[in-house]
């Protein structure tokens, strides 16, 4: 992000934040979405993550730092509303096999888009400690302190979110090939 823009932020210079806005709107819009399904709790997420960028954007000491700070805001965000809301403690299946990503056939053809659908079909819990783990690149020790659950807890619905990506992707690209 260009310092100057940055500064001016800072200054409260209302055409600059317009155009910062503007400039990381659809990243964060993005990040968002795959955390929150409603329209509604997602316009809610984004005001409060843009009001923390603009209040917070002084404390930050590194502008070439901007894009994961800002994407970083809005990650805390989502959860923060999540934890509201979701209850991610579920059953631990003991019995269950934990599937690798790496297993996955469909992995190298499956386009973000597709991706992004699937994943508003699976239950919040799943889906959050999914994008947490696969996307974000947390570990399961980092999720369970962010989400005040347990380790086994994370990795149990990482292993049903996996499970149930991959029904959706086998009746949705699959059965269609048939």
């Amino acid at each position: 992000m260009d310092v100057k823009i940055l500064q001016l932020c800072i200054q409260k210079d209302r055409n600059a934040q317009r155009h910062l806005y503007d400039a990381i709107y659809p990243k964060l819009h993005f990040i968002c979405k795959r955390y929150l399904k409603a329209r509604e709790d997602q316009e809610e997420a984004m005001a409060d993550a843009f009001m923390t960028i603009f209040t917070k954007l002084d404390q930050l000491k590194d502008s070439n730092a901007f894009h994961a700070w800002s994407k970083r805001i809005m990650v805390n965000q989502c959860l923060a509303y999540l934890k509201k809301k979701v209850d991610f403690e579920i059953t631990i299946d003991e019995n269950q096999s934990e599937i690798s990503l790496t297993n996955w056939e469909f992995a190298d053809s499956l386009e973000m888009e597709d991706l992004m659908g699937l994943l508003e079909k699976i239950p919040d819990g799943c889906k959050t400690i999914f994008n947490l783990f696969v996307v974000e690149g947390f570990s399961h020790k980092e999720i369970a302190e962010e989400l005040n659950i347990s380790v086994g807890t994370s990795k149990s619905q990482l292993n049903v979110a996996k499970t149930k990506l991959q029904d959706l992707v086998n009746v949705y690209y699959f059965s269609k090939a048939n």
